[in-house]
């Protein structure tokens, strides 16, 4: 026996059932993001490993990115995110685009990640940016669209956060506690780790990573201050604008979110489960205002977050809050075929249905009646249809209910609005 060749470690394989989450959460994420006005756009699956280098952070670079080498020799990453190929875009055709742009994008990426619960190395993520207005309000419209959408899938405030913070009141802090600017980002790694490790690995690390010990105790005092968030000129307007877009519930300041990648420069924000298994971090983003220099534009303000499917998918389904049904097929009824000699005129009669705006397809070749039910039952179908000889002459079609069992003959010109009324009743109990 041949051996199976396996899928490449941390990919997935996408059966039917698994599609339809996919298609679940593009579908829903599409109708969200339209409620705020924001257009779709994609960028190229492959990018110059340059354009990740200069603001995305080493880790991202060196660590986590799929790069290789083209026939000319450049450096080509698989991209693991999408912000730097949006501002190159943009950057590209800034003086043709009207701003602010609201503009969303749902695809796959890759990351080179240890493969666990919730987390692969091909994985699929919803991207949001706001580009084009520098304001509390607009980093508030990014965390009321994160929280739009979580209510829409049906998970509550008690179940998922959006945890926000500002970088630069904590570099104002970091400056009055006497750390200096050069240490600003080391610090912000060390804030970045602390969910990830035990409070002496985390201290381990701060220490090997250059802060003294008085330095790791204020930033230790730092990261337990609720009342912070008062202290900075923008959060007290970006808390007064979600609770004016209806988020409020869904929002709440953390010191201790600060986010990874060195391109954010002010209100950062991190969506996080608080009420499953998997605790770890739903989505995240923050506003990045020197990016579009940084790639050869004019200086242009932006903010965005991104949200993977595999962590949300796993907690959607650990509440049972997916859509059933997912391996059903999307065609509720199938034509049965009689005989051989009735094969074509089953495959004319779901034509015509089709013509008619209906899902149908054709049982492919002729069975047992029997066995052609229960295939159409099996794979989620309402309704079976049995033209035979007898049908073909009287120019009519018999409908049967698999839920109820129920068969009935309609005339065929009859066929297409008996379907649509049986379809929309409820299965018999």
């Amino acid at each position: 026996m041949k051996k199976i060749i396996q899928a490449v470690k941390g990919t997935r394989d996408f059966y039917p059932a698994e599609k339809a989450v996919i298609t679940f959460l593009y579908q829903t994420i599409r109708e969200v993001s339209e409620s705020f006005g924001y257009q779709e756009y994609d960028g190229p699956f492959l990018e110059s490993i340059d354009l990740y280098a200069a603001k995305s952070g080493e880790e991202l670079v060196k660590e986590q990115s799929f790069v290789f080498p083209d026939k000319s020799g450049n450096l080509i990453a698989l991209r693991p995110e999408l912000t730097p190929s949006l501002v190159r875009m943009i950057a590209q055709k800034q003086r043709q685009l009207h701003f602010p742009l609201r503009w969303w994008s749902f695809g796959p990426f890759w990351r080179y990640e240890s493969p666990q619960k919730g987390r692969g190395r091909e994985f699929f993520q919803w991207n949001a940016d706001l580009i084009g207005a520098a304001s509390p309000e607009a980093d508030a419209e990014l965390a009321a669209l994160l929280a739009s959408l979580f209510r829409k899938l049906g998970l509550g405030p008690d179940q998922v956060q959006v945890y926000v913070n500002n970088r630069r009141l904590m570099e104002e802090e970091l400056r009055v506690m006497g750390i200096p600017d050069g240490l600003h980002e080391i610090v912000f790694k060390i804030i970045d780790r602390r969910d990830k490790l035990a409070d002496q690995d985390w201290q381990a690390y701060a220490l090997d990573l250059g802060l003294d010990g008085k330095q790791f105790s204020a930033v230790q005092g730092l990261l337990e201050d609720r009342e912070l968030w008062k202290k900075s000129p923008e959060l007290p307007r970006f808390f007064e604008a979600v609770d004016a877009l209806g988020a409020a519930d869904y929002v709440a300041y953390a010191p201790r979110i600060i986010r990874g990648l060195d391109y954010y420069t002010g209100t950062v924000f991190e969506a996080q489960a608080v009420s499953s298994t998997v605790r770890r971090s739903v989505a995240g983003g923050g506003r990045y205002d020197n990016l579009m220099a940084d790639v050869g534009g004019d200086p242009l303000p932006g903010v965005g977050f991104a949200m993977g499917d595999m962590v949300l998918s796993v907690i959607l389904k650990e509440l049972d809050l997916l859509p059933p049904d997912r391996d059903a097929s999307p065609a509720r009824v199938m034509v049965t075929v009689f005989s051989e000699d009735t094969l074509l005129a089953s495959y004319q009669l779901a034509a015509e249905l089709r013509a008619a705006g209906l899902d149908v397809y054709s049982y492919p070749t002729p069975e047992k009646l029997g066995k052609q039910f229960k295939h159409a039952d099996r794979v989620g179908a309402r309704l079976a249809l049995v033209q035979g000889p007898d049908e073909i002459k009287a120019q009519a079609v018999a409908i049967k209910d698999l839920a109820s069992g129920e068969q009935k003959t309609y005339p065929r010109s009859e066929a297409a609005g008996a379907i649509r009324e049986l379809l929309d009743k409820p299965p018999a109990a």
